[in-house]
């Protein structure tokens, strides 16, 4: 039993209305159940009872055993002194008030149906073999429902990553410029180099970055200077080359590369290395002045295809690494690799900065997310196999691995639309 079941039979009243008593013998009766609080403090706010002859208003607690209370030194805290009726599986022990009164209790074991009981195991028993929870039923859920609870998560995903931004922006003294750059870098980085590109780009003054992109060559060395990618020897002229150019600027605007992270190789791709990926940076903030006032403006990623469609200097075209050239080839941002920036970058961003204007930020970022591609990973493949309609794109791919790590891995089913639609179809059998 955990007490999440509790709060839902609590919230949507799923149990014996008629027999409920307090465990002292009082009729009570519900007027309204009050608003769920998922933060500190009692489970129900402004909740309106009877009990016995007394209307009361509000707070109402929930706990798997009466004991509880004691456990959790409610009886010592001054938020649960409005607390007027305290719900629980099991009254295993009386309960007082901080100033000794007697609390209702009431114990609803044996008002909850055997049906719904059963319901509630089969749907989130822990230690189930199954991938989630709800994967026999998942297939057969409405069309609408999910689309609408995938809409929902999707701009929950939003909400949690605009905590990051807002911490950057504050870092950047709400320069929006200054964060995009540490952003893209991030992102350029991918799982494995990303924080050590994000320190790359907090060690460089956004304001060296403006000064710098004016001349391709300068943007670059900078950029792989202060990485680290031009410390030691090299023969080839190139590396020399940036290598002066880098000492230079690290001269001249007295750049530190305290708390840049090492980069990393391993299990990378050539076309994910750092020495390219950074060189693709430098080559779109050499193209672009204002990045991050041309990305605000665009509904169609085909516009941010455009703007990612860079020329590297032709090193790059034989080489993913100064110590080792290769046959020649033309390297570009592939749609994938700029989708995956649109999603993590471009939509992110923009939805803060609409958000933070006061405006409605999900309609100014959905016809971008909604035209670009859903990205493939195992749990996309996942959920794919077991509905083949869904994710119709980039939208509902990124809502289902919000679905599959804040609900699914939690067992969070009871706070998931689906989960408590499958709950209430199962418990009306």
């Amino acid at each position: 039993m955990r007490e999440d079941y509790l709060h839902y039979l609590w919230q949507f009243q799923k149990f014996d209305l008629q027999n409920m008593k307090t465990v002292d013998g009082q009729q009570v009766a519900v007027i309204s159940p009050g608003l769920h609080n998922e933060l500190s403090g009692p489970d129900f706010f402004n909740s309106r009872l009877l009990i016995g002859d007394q209307e009361w208003a509000g707070n109402v607690e929930i706990h798997i055993r009466s004991s509880d209370w004691y456990m959790h030194g409610h009886e010592t805290d001054a938020a649960y002194d409005n607390v007027v009726l305290h719900v629980v599986w099991v009254h295993d022990v009386e309960i007082f008030r901080k100033d000794n009164s007697p609390l209702p209790v009431m114990e609803i074991q044996e008002l909850v149906s055997p049906e719904s009981l059963k319901s509630y195991k089969n749907l989130c028993t822990e230690g189930s073999t199954r991938w989630i929870n709800c994967e026999q039923e998942w297939p057969d859920i409405e069309h609408f429902l999910i689309n609408n609870w995938l809409e929902r998560l999707y701009v929950e995903r939003l909400e949690k990553r605009s905590y990051f931004i807002s911490s950057l922006l504050l870092n950047t003294a709400g320069d929006w410029e200054a964060v995009l750059f540490q952003m893209l870098a991030k992102n350029f980085g991918l799982n494995i180099n990303g924080e050590a590109f994000l320190s790359i780009a907090g060690s460089i003054p956004f304001s060296v970055v403006r000064k710098a992109r004016t001349n391709a060559f300068e943007i670059e060395a900078l950029f792989l200077g202060q990485a680290g990618l031009l410390n030691g020897t090299c023969e080839d002229p190139y590396f020399s080359k940036l290598k002066e150019a880098y000492s230079f600027l690290q001269h001249k605007y007295n750049l530190s590369g305290t708390g840049v992270l090492p980069v990393k190789y391993f299990r990378l791709r050539p076309d994910n290395f750092p020495e390219l990926r950074l060189a693709q940076l430098a080559a779109i903030y050499h193209k672009s002045s204002s990045l991050f006032a041309e990305l605000q403006k665009f509904e169609d990623p085909q516009q941010v295809y455009e703007v990612f469609n860079v020329q590297m200097n032709e090193f790059w075209s034989t080489h993913y690494t100064f110590s080792r050239s290769h046959a020649y080839r033309k390297k570009k941002l592939s749609r994938k690799f700029i989708d995956l920036i649109i999603i993590n970058t471009v939509v992110p961003l923009k939805f803060t900065y609409h958000k933070s204007q006061g405006k409605d930020a999900f309609e100014r970022i959905a016809p971008l997310i909604e035209a670009v591609a859903a990205e493939e990973n195992e749990i996309i493949k996942k959920f794919r196999s077991l509905r083949p309609s869904i994710p119709a794109g980039a939208l509902q791919s990124q809502a289902l691995l919000q679905l599959k790590k804040d609900y699914c891995e939690k067992k969070a089913c009871l706070n998931c639309a689906v989960g408590l639609q499958i709950l209430q179809q199962q418990s009306q059998i």
